[in-house]
């Protein structure tokens, strides 16, 4: 059993850069897959696909790269862990490296970026940061 399954999939994605694989498997959930879509909206991996596998079905996630090889991707980190959950109102949501980096909230309008939640005027739980 899994405790974290965000902190996983941050970690997979993580790790799959470091030795710059093309994509990477996880397994797929409604959340995960909602993290993986803002990530997406946001212009930090080119697409993802759910592939159905017996017991689980399989989020591929498709890693993106510069031309010249560096990885889009220099940071990804998880904020709110099972043991310490940290919330944001729309006016508190942080700035990531001033602009330049992102974070991903669960909403009650789904996932988003702090962009999307800041045009929506939503705040939520602060799942993770990017850059």
């Amino acid at each position: 059993m899994m405790t974290d399954p965000i902190a996983d999939l941050l970690t997979r994605i993580r790790n799959a850069l470091l030795i710059e694989r093309p994509f990477v498997d996880v397994p797929a959930s409604k959340l995960k897959e909602g993290i993986v879509q803002a990530l997406q909206r946001e212009g930090y991996i080119w697409d993802y696909e759910i592939v159905e596998q017996e017991p689980q079905n399989v989020l591929r996630v498709n890693l993106k790269y510069s031309p010249t090889g560096e990885r889009v991707i220099q940071h990804i980190r998880r904020v709110s862990t099972p043991g310490r959950r940290l919330y944001s109102t729309v006016k508190d949501t942080p700035n990531v490296l001033q602009g330049m980096g992102i974070c991903i909230l669960s909403t009650n309008k789904g996932v988003l970026s702090n962009r999307e939640a800041r045009r929506e005027n939503v705040g939520g739980e602060l799942l993770c940061e990017v850059w």
